[in-house]
């Protein structure tokens, strides 16, 4: 009897969530461009636009003829595929080797200097390869008749690679981004104050609570992303904006143009820090209640029993470990009392048990989502944390590269997961820490309290998401909501001018005052030796 009294609140608060929902204003559908990114920033967009074309929108999806995942031909899109040279495919086992020999520290400095200049250097050919695909676009005069004859609401495009960005400003349409990162890393750096005392630089490692010796680690790191968009990327989008764009533009001032940044982020996970009004946070967006199962894949699950499921995938850019670190996990899952349901492309571990299941795909978020599922060991993706956190499933994490380590550390630092190093990845130290993951309590605690949190919103992230488009579409942007901040120069926007200025009247005032004070000294020495005499 004691908790009707709260469910009757519950339900009250339930119903006027809905009903937020459905007297949201109106919005015809929209005419809405699409430029996304390939892999995995894919499935967010996708998402969204799904959502959207359930609710009216037309959308038109700009792709290139090499996509890996972007469909030609789909029931709630259209597509324009543009036709350009076949992809170098990125030797992404390779670098795992080679990442795992720097940080055992087995590797030599030359080395080092290898994976760092193979790193830039697929991240400037990521780039390139969609430079064609712009430039395939705009100097083609009856495609950009074309795409000026449809009449465009708006554009929705990924920063992280922002040809879709300069498409924008060149048809003069207003952008909504759906972003984690941008060309200079982390989205936040280009939009928000971020001041690195308590901001940790993407790839550092750190959390907010520094000591100096990793502030100043902290400095470096970001002094990398700098470097990387005023040396490395900055000059060849400013070069596309002095072609393309009239008056021409910088690539940063460009981002910040952006009406709405809907970005792929929860204060839930990530740690406290500025933003700004035209940033809405959506991180789970992709989020959803967990559907059945087929029914062999089902049968698995429930033969485990009491003991339950630990589910293992390492996304979808990596195949498979290195052969012989898949043995020792293999070893390991053999040893357990759980079913494992192992997503693996490579050569079958040769150590492999009966109560593992290896599979091509498999369908992570309803296995997330079952009630069975005890564990997930992950590298460490955007989209699977924020679904672990979402269904309430401690994490393993074996982070491979790109963000993959930050997005672990925050969930360890709340207490709902374990970060297992590459490097020190062994039999021992995987058997260990999965083990710590499934039977001390606190992990499963504390990551379902990350989950209510998640959760408890006045509007769901899609929602969230879907408003401030059709917010966008209805006011034909929201300059109102961008910061004039990219206007200023730089020594203006840190108010080095200000500071000048003020130094110099300080100045002035002290040196006049020593000139009047020196003054008064020597009349008054001078009087002072006259009556002497």
């Amino acid at each position: 009897m004691g908790s009707m009294p709260s469910q009757r609140v519950c339900g009250i608060l339930v119903l006027l969530s809905l009903g937020l929902v459905s007297f949201m204003p109106p919005c015809d559908g929209g005419n809405i461009l699409v430029f996304p990114m390939d892999w995995s920033p894919w499935i967010n967009i996708k998402n969204l636009l799904v959502e959207l074309h359930a609710r009216g929108h037309n959308l038109t999806v700009i792709r290139a003829s090499n996509s890996l995942r972007i469909e030609e031909k789909s029931s709630f899109y259209t597509s324009i595929t543009i036709p350009v040279n076949e992809r170098k495919e990125i030797p992404v086992d390779d670098f795992i080797k080679e990442n795992i020999q720097v940080q055992k520290g087995g590797a030599s400095f030359l080395t080092i200097l290898k994976l760092i200049k193979n790193f830039f250097s697929i991240i400037f050919e990521t780039h390139e390869s969609w430079a064609e695909v712009l430039a395939n676009i705009l100097d083609d005069k009856n495609m950009v008749q074309r795409l000026l004859d449809a009449k465009y609401d708006l554009v929705i495009t990924d920063p992280a690679i922002a040809m879709g960005t300069i498409l924008a400003k060149y048809l003069k349409l207003p952008t909504v981004f759906t972003v984690r990162w941008s060309t200079s890393g982390d989205g936040h750096f280009v939009m928000a104050p971020s001041p690195l005392s308590y901001i940790p630089a993407p790839g550092s490692g750190l959390t907010d609570k520094m000591t100096f010796i990793q502030r100043v680690k902290n400095f470096f790191y970001h002094g990398v992303v700098e470097y990387q968009q005023r040396v490395l990327l900055g000059p060849y989008y400013d070069s596309l904006c002095d072609k393309y764009i009239e008056g021409g533009c910088s690539i940063i001032s460009l981002l910040q143009e952006a009406d709405i940044w809907l970005f792929r982020s929860d204060f839930v996970l990530d740690f406290p820090r500025p933003t700004m009004p035209n940033i809405v946070y959506v991180g789970g967006l992709q989020c959803e209640p967990a559907q059945p199962l087929p029914a062999d894949l089902e049968d698995f699950v429930q033969s485990a029993g009491e003991h339950g499921v630990i589910i293992m995938t390492l996304g979808s850019m990596v195949d498979a470990l290195p052969e012989d670190l898949a043995d020792e996990i293999a070893s390991v899952f053999a040893k357990m009392p759980q079913k494992v349901i192992w997503k693996h492309k490579g050569k079958r571990p040769s150590t492999l048990g009966n109560n593992t299941l290896v599979m091509d795909w498999m369908p992570q978020k309803d296995l997330l989502g079952h009630p069975q599922t005890k564990a997930f060991v992950a590298h460490g993706g955007t989209h699977g944390v924020y679904e672990a956190i979402y269904h309430g499933v401690p994490v393993l994490g074996i982070p491979l590269f790109f963000d993959q380590y930050d997005n672990l550390l925050r969930l360890q630092e709340r207490g709902a997961g374990k970060i297992l190093e590459l490097a020190y990845a062994n039999e021992q130290s995987f058997e260990q820490m999965l083990k710590e993951v499934l039977y001390q309590d606190s992990y499963r605690q504390n990551i379902q309290r990350l989950s209510r949190l998640h959760r408890d919103q006045p509007l769901a992230p899609m929602d969230q998401a879907i408003f401030w488009v059709e917010y966008v579409i209805r006011h034909k942007g929201a300059p109102h909501l961008r910061t004039e901040a990219y206007k200023m120069p730089w020594y203006s926007y840190y108010s080095l001018d200000v500071l000048l200025l003020l130094m110099m009247v300080a100045t002035v005032l002290l040196l006049s005052t020593f000139a009047v004070l020196r003054f008064l000294c020597c009349r008054h020495r001078r009087k002072s030796k006259t009556k002497q005499h």
